[in-house]
């Protein structure tokens, strides 16, 4: 199993570097809004000076993608391991066995005070105020990407239809020169052949006129073309910026899925464990203690969790999130649901056997 560095370094990693990006985002945003702004430096050198910031933007963005799903990854080992220690209990130690040769009423005493000593609640309300936590991140992540991308992609796409139709231009400009450059060579052609000198020197400023004419379009032309190359080099920065902000949210769609999937599962954990119908027990987990998966703990609240439903979703989460971070593909979910359906009639506990995803 792939060991995840700690949550709480990790995360301050990944919000401190979303915090500099955005920064960055905004400056690249900025250049495509106002491509045709700055006039006072050349081409060449505003093209280097971007496209270090872009490539740096793209660079770190890749950095970031793997922190957030590391950090999801992350949760979901834990909350495995929270799973396989709730799983322990439905056991019983030698001690416990022992006890019960004499008395199974003790036998039962005991095993019910070792599972209320253990920390598994505990654990179990730290996994949801981190969920909490990271959907605040990744929610506010992908909103801001959603804004960038879509004032970024109007403003490229403003630049690439002008270079289109510097294209159009340019092609009618050729065919314009090709038309002018025909006649005054038919007209110098003609100079000489018939007609008296004045007629010939009408001729001469005709071609004159046309040659002058189709150096102006030339002029013009060269201009244009210049102008159409500097935009196709600046296009494809641009176009990979926006791609990567389109690429970053459907990360973003990927791991709030994820994330929403296995807060469901915790709360599944919870509602095994956690006899919820005791004063205080189900009150430690209220929509406005974790805003940010309120729609989870809604759900929760109103008992619609049911693991059967969640196994389904869940497989579907993780290969969403393998296609997407291949780096997980073979890391198969080992997170099992507790199945509070069957209970055990020994135990009286709140949960029995464990359904794999």
């Amino acid at each position: 199993m792939r060991k995840s560095p700690p949550f709480d370094s990790q995360y301050d990693a990944a919000r401190d570097l979303a915090e500099a990006m955005a920064g960055e985002a905004d400056y690249c945003a900025a250049c495509i809004t106002s491509f045709d702004g700055d006039e006072s430096r050349s081409s060449d050198e505003i093209f280097l000076e971007q496209n270090a910031r872009f490539q740096a933007f793209l660079n770190d963005s890749a950095t970031l993608d793997v922190l957030l799903a590391e950090l999801v990854f992350s949760l979901d080992r834990l909350t495995a391991k929270v799973s396989a220690d709730l799983d322990s209990f439905r056991g019983l130690t030698r001690r416990e066995k022992m006890a019960g040769w004499f008395s199974r009423q003790r036998m039962w005493r005991m095993h019910s005070a070792r599972v209320r000593e253990a920390p598994v609640v505990e654990q179990l309300l730290d996994l949801l105020t981190k969920s909490d936590l990271l959907a605040t991140l990744l929610k506010g992540e992908r909103l801001s990407l959603v804004e960038r991308h879509k004032s970024a992609e109007l403003s490229l796409i403003d630049i690439v239809e002008h270079r289109r139709r510097l294209v159009d231009e340019i092609d009618i400009a050729r065919m314009r020169m090709k038309e002018l450059n025909a006649k005054a060579l038919n007209t110098q052609g003609r100079i000489g052949v018939y007609g008296n000198k004045a007629h010939w020197e009408q001729m001469e400023a005709e071609r004159l006129a046309l040659k002058a004419e189709a150096e102006r379009i030339s002029v013009e032309e060269h201009a244009m073309r210049d102008e159409s190359q500097r935009r196709e080099r600046f296009i494809g920065m641009f176009q990979a910026f926006v791609d990567r902000l389109n690429g970053r949210v459907a990360g973003c769609n990927v791991l709030i899925r994820k994330l929403s999937v296995d807060t469901e599962e915790r709360l599944i954990i919870y509602q095994a464990q956690v006899d919820t119908d005791r004063p205080g027990m189900k009150v430690r987990i209220k929509p406005e203690l974790f805003p940010n998966i309120a729609a989870s703990i809604a759900l929760f609240e109103k008992g619609m969790l049911v693991p059967q439903d969640l196994v389904q979703r869940k497989s579907r989460a993780d290969q969403e999130f393998a296609r997407k971070f291949p780096a997980y593909a073979e890391e198969p979910s080992e997170a099992p649901l507790i199945d509070v359906v069957r209970k055990s009639p020994m135990f009286g506990l709140g949960f029995l056997r464990s359904l794999r995803s």
